[in-house]
């Protein structure tokens, strides 16, 4: 059984928090019912959509406010701000989301482990 930092990193690098060896996921960002290499039971550690609402304030904070600055300085025309920032946001938010769901995940099962 992994315990704190080793827990999250587990999770954050997508294997399962609780013996840091099986897969977390079966798809893009579905947590399988068990792990195959401990048994544990991950479908039962909830965690919402806190993952994807952390991403999309992380996603829009940095690169809304590199799009401020970069519109303040250079003064680019509308097309350069559309072909630019907008497949940015998307990669960051995509790039961001496994990783936070396993971190959710992580942050989930050693809350439940010291609340019962």
């Amino acid at each position: 059984m992994l315990r704190g930092k080793a827990a999250v990193w587990a999770g954050v690098r997508g294997l399962c928090p609780q013996c840091g060896r099986g897969p977390l996921f079966s798809g893009w960002l579905k947590v399988r019912e068990t792990c195959e290499a401990c048994g544990f039971a991950l479908g039962k550690v909830e965690t919402g959509d806190g993952a994807a609402t952390f991403i999309m304030q992380i996603t829009g904070i940095t690169v809304g406010m590199s799009a401020v600055a970069f519109n303040l300085v250079y003064r680019p025309p509308l097309w350069v701000n559309l072909v630019f920032w907008l497949p940015l946001v998307i990669v960051v938010a995509v790039g961001l989301m496994r990783p936070g769901k396993g971190l959710m995940t992580a942050l989930n099962l050693l809350r439940c482990r010291t609340d019962g």
